[in-house]
């Protein structure tokens, strides 16, 4: 270890954006100390980055916070459809999609659902938490170098306030630090992808007048098209506070400069259609869509997370909920690794399982741009609106409407063929076009309703996940006894559950559901699922000695062979 450390914590985590303070709150929830700098003296104040899916809620679901989430994001609740039209007091609008989940037909795959949750509001909410959970937050302190051995990471950081360097020891590194990553940089990762897409100017007003052009319209988004004053309406607060993108060219000489307030309150009322609306500009802030996916996802003790690791198209809300689950899927082997219950093997894993699915997400975000014609996005003429399979009626709910198919396959269908799995089908893809959660290993443990002996309330099956490995069997078998056995001789944390509705159950299926079936194995079967929820393994019979099975599964998982 290096002499002259002032601080030493298990894993520092350079950003403290959305991103590094999930993984700060996921790491929190497994016991693993952290700290979190951040150069920036507090956390974000531009709404943006608000859309989060049904899966990353599930997260914030298990980790205790979703219902601070909810919270904070209730004045938008009743918002759920894309519009779409030349402006918004025309007779052309068209609804790209109206509801989200019509019909609550989601309910049958998640506990949990969409929500409209802004990084500013969300962003607080973490902060909250993490501390109680082992979190040592420093904003206005940036992360001057770094350098690694093999026993760790030695950081040198300054305080921006007070000018003050000190020197921090870590055994991993996040870098949850941007698009500009300088720790990417520092380790020279390369990237692919078609780079640049486009630009815009979110521009935050007040207006009163709006809300009674707007009326009973709750969209999310509304892409107002008309060609001298294209862009995107996005509300805050549904009365005064609100969103405009505006379309940004500087590889045309167009400057920041150029968006002054008179220039902004124009344009905003022209693409609104209500040359008297009432538009006091509030502020203005650049941001760039891109499609750019690192070609590692760290080096060593230092690992990429979210933008560092990729950038997408924000059409779709794909990017930051990638990120998010990104850190979740670190966060567990981190833990288990730094606990020792796994070897550093597993680590290497976070690769081999994230990459894929961030390629196949940003090609899905930029194709999703072109299926809006988000303004400001002139596509490459190869990049062409997905079409639609035929319907499939034992598959998820599409979410409202053809032209916004498939967003659920990506938000929680996509799958692991490769990394901390064993009999996942390599040549599935990443990111299957019908979403079914059936209980094949690789994929997002199905969902049903259980209830304890004596529990209130049925819990979901997605509960169970979060600080250990999970065997799911029947009860009056062997597989219960077996994992109990194997936790005790490899010294891991590995929780049993025997389901059925006799004596011996752990756990009983709400409305008489069959767990086998869902999970796709027999009464004889098992199936092992790992802290994030993905299935490790599935046995779909009995075998003859089960015991030696499972030391065998989890040893090669686990990276303890």
């Amino acid at each position: 270890m290096k002499e002259n450390v002032d601080h030493h914590v298990p894993v520092l985590i350079v950003g403290g954006s959305l991103v590094g303070l999930c993984t700060s709150l996921f790491l929190g929830r497994h016991g693993i100390r952290h700290m979190v700098v951040e150069k920036h003296a507090g956390t974000s104040l531009h709404p943006r980055g608000r859309g989060i899916n049904v899966r990353t809620m599930e997260l914030f679901r298990v980790a205790q916070v979703e219902h601070r989430i909810r919270d904070a994001a209730s004045v938008l609740a009743d918002n759920h459809g894309i519009l779409q039209g030349g402006s918004l007091t025309g007779d052309d609008q068209e609804w790209l999609f109206e509801e989200i989940d019509p019909g609550g037909a989601l309910g049958r795959f998640s506990p949990s659902s969409w929500c409209l949750c802004s990084q500013n509001d969300i962003e607080p909410v973490l902060m909250s938490v993490t501390p109680s959970l082992g979190a040592d937050l420093r904003f206005s302190t940036e992360l001057l170098s770094f350098d690694q051995d093999p026993g760790g990471v030695t950081a040198v950081v300054k305080n921006r306030d007070t000018g003050e360097h000190s020197t921090v020891r870590a055994d991993y590194l996040v870098a949850a630090d941007g698009p500009r990553s300088p720790v990417r940089e520092e380790l020279r990762i390369g990237q692919s992808g078609s780079g640049d897409l486009f630009h815009n100017v979110s521009i935050t007003f007040r207006s009163r007048m709006l809300a009674h052009v707007v009326g009973d319209r709750r969209f999310i988004v509304c892409y107002l098209t008309k060609p001298d004053a294209d862009g995107a309406l996005l509300p805050v607060d549904n009365a005064e506070r609100w969103v405009f993108h505006a379309p940004w060219h500087p590889d045309q000489g167009e400057t920041l400069e150029d968006f002054t307030d008179e220039r902004c309150v124009e344009h905003i009322r022209r693409a609104v259609g209500a040359p008297d609306l009432d538009v006091e500009i509030t502020g203005k802030a650049p941001w760039h869509a891109a499609e750019r996916v690192a070609e590692r996802y760290g080096a060593g003790r230092v690992f990429l997370a979210g933008d560092a690791a990729h950038e997408m198209s924000p059409t779709g809300a794909f990017g930051s909920n990638t990120g998010i689950q990104d850190a979740h899927n670190l966060a567990w082997k981190l833990a288990a690794v730094l606990g020792g219950s796994a070897g550093p093997g597993l680590l290497q894993t976070y690769e081999a399982e994230r990459l894929p699915v961030a390629r196949a997400t940003s090609e899905r975000a930029s194709a999703r741009s072109a299926e809006h014609s988000h303004p400001g996005y002139e596509p490459d003429p190869e990049i062409l609106p997905a079409t639609e399979p035929e319907p499939d009626p034992d598959a998820a709910p599409r979410g409202g409407g053809g032209r916004q198919g498939g967003v659920l396959s990506v938000a929680m269908g996509y799958r692991y063929p490769r990394g901390a799995v064993l009999g996942a089908d390599p040549d599935q893809p990443v990111v299957p076009e019908r979403m079914r959660l059936t209980g094949e290993p690789g994929s997002r443990a199905p969902h049903m309703w259980l209830c304890g002996p004596g529990d209130p309330e049925p819990k979901s099956s997605v509960d169970l996940y979060e600080r250990s490995f999970v065997l799911l069997s029947s009860e009056g078998t062997p597989w219960r006894a077996a994992a109990r056995s194997v936790a005790e001789q490899l010294g891991l944390s590995l929780d049993a559950y025997a389901i059925g509705t006799g004596p011996e159950a752990d756990l009983i299926p709400a409305n008489g559901g069959d767990w086998t079936e869902v999970h796709g194995t027999t009464p004889q079967g098992a199936v092992l699922v790992r802290p994030d929820g993905f299935v490790a393994w599935r046995s779909a019979q009995a075998v003859a000695d089960p015991e030696a099975v499972l030391h065998e599964v989890l040893t090669t998982l686990l990276d303890r062979a």
